[in-house]
């Protein structure tokens, strides 16, 4: 476990200059521009690993950047656990960036968060995910430098698990609570060149995901290389890849593709 750290330690600290700011896994420190809403639409189609069968997570969100600090979104959460497509949940996140520094050609940003979500699904793995599967909260802080074609995140986070709704209460046995890492680097492809706004943009990008529970040595490290395209500078088709490297808790789908757009909408909250 120690030589995985390292490693990832390695990719993020290593990775040379200049991305474009923006991450399929994990969030950045920046926010989206002031007056902005984003139409996102998330689909997980994770490999079961008791039955072989696809599982299918659907994550519609409006996301709203209410000034150059504050962005929130709202999000739902429909899947097909029980044969179809039902909607279990929802949630709400919200991230201020506190700190910038930017200088010619990078900067530096930092900034909290947070999600409050709801969610009448079933427990049925010992990772907690407020993102999709449980009732909860999470709290953490972001840190990203931009320099020039290359962009490096961290993200620290802590995330309490509840009883869902429907009478699915958590199991006495689970932790509840988990502190979670992520490392991400991204780089910008093409264009090498910026002549338009109209350019077609490729980021290709490689992100640590860790999880480790608080009151158990249960924990997991996955990795989630993923590639990016933005066209005319505000829609987005993210392809991604989650792995698991390592872990000791159970995870009832842990490996899978993720699939994502997003459209951007400029100034329409002037």
């Amino acid at each position: 476990m120690k030589r995985i750290f390292i490693a990832a330690g390695m990719l993020i600290s290593s990775a040379c200059a200049h991305a474009q700011e923006l991450f399929v896994y994990t969030e950045p420190a920046s926010n989206m521009p002031a007056h902005t809403v984003g139409l996102r639409a998330s689909n997980w189609l994770m490999d079961e690993r008791e039955t072989g069968r696809t599982n299918y997570h659907f994550i519609p969100e409006i996301m709203w950047g209410v000034n150059k600090h504050l962005m929130v979104h709202a999000e739902g959460f429909i899947s097909n656990r029980d044969g179809g497509l039902a909607a279990e949940g929802m949630g709400l996140y919200a991230k201020y960036r506190f700190y910038s520094k930017d200088t010619l050609y990078r900067h530096f940003r930092a900034a909290a968060f947070g999600r409050i979500t709801t969610n009448n699904a079933p427990i049925h793995q010992e990772e907690i995910m407020t993102n999709g599967h449980n009732s909860g909260f999470t709290l953490g802080l972001i840190a990203t430098q931009l320099l020039h074609r290359q962009a490096l995140s961290a993200t620290l986070s802590y995330e309490r698990a509840m009883d869902n709704f429907g009478g699915n209460e958590y199991p006495a046995a689970q932790s509840r609570d988990a502190m979670n890492l992520a490392l991400s680097t991204g780089r910008l492809f093409y264009p090498k060149k910026y002549t338009s706004y109209g350019q077609v943009n490729i980021n290709g990008m490689v992100e640590v995901l860790v999880q480790q529970h608080l009151s158990s040595d249960k924990h997991y490290i996955d990795i989630a290389p993923a590639v990016q395209f933005i066209f005319n500078s505000q829609t987005r088709v993210d392809i991604g890849y989650r792995h698991e490297l390592y872990g000791n808790m159970e995870r009832t789908a842990p490996n899978g593709l993720l699939l994502r757009v997003e459209h951007v909408l400029f100034s329409v909250l002037n």
